[in-house]
């Protein structure tokens, strides 16, 4: 039987162009922040590219200096920054260290490091054009817009920007409704520095609103779309960017299976699983969704993860010391609940938690763990994004690998064993972006790896060179190495011409030296005859 979920009385109605912001750990408002329209969508665009102009004329050294400066504030205000995010998101101060801090500060950190060699002119060469010098240059496309999510409200805004912003780009980010307040403050760090060195403020702003905020950046001739979010608003997003034919890099989250074979290290299975789980009450692309346990280990490891589940400490973020905070979005217990009771219709046991929480204020759904469950329940297939633990039992790594790839997502993946061999076996054979083997989630931290996934979960790559690169125009340039002034002479077509071809063909891929050979002496028989010009047709 489905579970009626508790409600908050609702706060007095906002005029359509006001958009509240509360904590969901509390039900508190604490403030509210405009509705853009397309108007003035359209016009943020312009003062970015207005401002972008002079950016892109800027140095690596400059850009350097400019990330850098950002490096130092975030380090500085570590501490407000994590408040800020907790009170738009609901997570604890811990998640938000390492959920926030921690990737938005390495990004930088890789940026600084390694961006001008990531977009240093690439050499390439020349083929069959020994006089002719190759390369390609990373160009800035111009405006980049970013579809922010509302689970990380500091790494979500800052994370795309970063690389765009090296690139030479002005970035304009539709921030999501539910991490507004957040991000109003966010956004000044990047006007503070950038006045202080000097740049326009415009080069970094926002826009506040709901979906057709987000529609009208797509749609306002930005040169790329940056969208994070669910299919079903990819789809949308798609869509929207055909009618101006602008591309789009679509990170769509994930279901992501964590195997654990049995020799695996059951206390670093259990602890790495409940991390991976629980970890910002389960709202992660990236999150450990689904567990295949093998046969020998899963009664063990049950038994622990349960007792560790049931000890968690859950309650408002900045009320008290708590594990667990609040879920930020109301919509998504709704949507929890409704996976657990068609899983529990269907056979499985909830061993603990399994019901949103009635004695707190805000949105809390409990660590919740399930066990007795099958490809049948759709909480194996659809993105529950909360903090349930799915666990379901396996007898062989051909079950373990069919069941982790009968998913339409493919974004991250985890492997657990002492074996090297058989690590590096199961890993390859995943259908994932990234699988991180006896650990969980490290490909994103390890900035010089591209991030995305496949099928449902999206296309195009974030992080690293490829990541970098995604932010710019892969021009192609070619020049003169050795100067020929003098071109050849293909028109007026004439019987010697084609010959000319044929043997140029002929000579650099003919198979064998003799072919070579022969295509060489047919392109010197065609070129004597075309330097002794057309032969006349005149009759005497």
């Amino acid at each position: 039987m489905a579970t009626t979920l508790r409600t908050v009385p609702p706060e007095p109605p906002l005029p359509p162009t006001v958009l509240p912001c509360s904590d969901p750990a509390t039900g508190e408002r604490f403030g509210e922040a405009a509705v853009m329209d397309r108007a003035a969508v359209v016009a943020t665009v312009q003062r970015a590219r207005a401002a972008q102009a002079a950016w892109a004329a800027t140095s690596w050294a400059e850009r350097r200096a400019v990330l850098s400066d950002i490096l130092k504030y975030v380090v500085q205000h570590q501490e407000e920054i994590c408040r800020l995010a907790v009170r738009d998101s609901g997570k604890t101060m811990v998640d938000a260290a390492m959920g926030e801090i921690f990737p938005v500060c390495e990004k930088l950190r890789y940026t600084i490091a390694h961006g001008e060699a990531d977009l240093r002119a690439e050499r390439r060469t020349s083929g069959f054009l020994p006089h002719k010098a190759a390369r390609v240059e990373y160009l800035p496309l111009g405006v980049i817009g970013v579809i922010a999510p509302w689970n990380f409200p500091f790494h979500n805004f800052f994370c795309p920007v970063i690389p765009a912003l090296f690139a030479g780009n002005a970035v304009v980010v539709k921030v999501s409704e539910l991490a507004t307040w957040s991000s109003l403050r966010y956004v000044e760090i990047f006007a503070e520095v950038l006045r202080r060195r000097g740049h326009s403020p415009d080069l970094v702003q926002i826009v506040t609103g709901y979906g057709e905020t987000g529609s009208a950046l797509v749609t306002s001739g930005v040169e790329k779309i940056f969208f994070t979010g669910s299919p079903q608003n990819g789809r949308k997003v798609m869509a929207a960017a055909a009618e101006t034919l602008t591309p789009v890099v679509l990170e769509l989250g994930g279901k992501d299976p964590m195997i654990i074979c049995d020799d695996a290290d059951l206390e670093q299975a259990v602890s790495t699983a409940t991390f991976g789980v629980f970890n910002a009450c389960g709202q992660m692309c990236v999150g450990a969704e689904r567990l295949y346990v093998f046969a020998g280990i899963y009664d063990a490891f049950v038994r622990e993860v349960v007792a560790r589940a049931q000890a968690l400490r859950q309650g408002p973020p900045l009320q008290g010391e708590v594990d667990v905070g609040a879920m930020t979005m109301p919509r998504q217990l709704e949507i929890v609940q409704e996976l657990v009771d068609d899983a529990v219709a269907k056979g499985a046991r909830v061993l603990c938690g399994g019901q949103p929480r009635t004695d707190l204020p805000g949105n809390y759904y409990p660590p919740t763990v399930l066990v007795d469950v099958d490809h049948s329940m759709r909480i194996t297939r659809e993105e529950q994004f909360g903090p349930v633990m799915v666990i379901v039992k396996v007898d062989s790594e051909a079950e373990a690998i069919r069941l982790a790839n009968d998913c339409p997502y493919g974004l991250g993946s985890s492997v657990f064993t002492r074996d090297p061999a058989r690590g590096e076996r199961l890993a390859r054979a995943i259908a994932a972006g990234m699988t991180t083997v006896n650990d969980f989630g490290l490909a994103y931290m390890i900035q010089s790896l591209p991030f995305g996934g496949l099928k449902i979960s999206g296309f195009g790559r974030i992080n690293g060179r490829e990541g970098l690169r995604a932010c710019c125009n892969e021009k192609a340039m070619v020049t003169d190495r050795i100067p020929v002034r003098q071109g050849m002479a293909l028109y007026p077509v004439r019987p010697a011409t084609l010959e000319l071809v044929t043997g140029a063909v002929r000579a650099i891929y003919g198979a064998g030296i003799g072919k070579k050979a022969r295509g060489a002496l047919q392109i010197a028989r065609s070129l004597l005859s075309l330097a002794r010009g057309p032969k006349s047709t005149e009759t005497t």
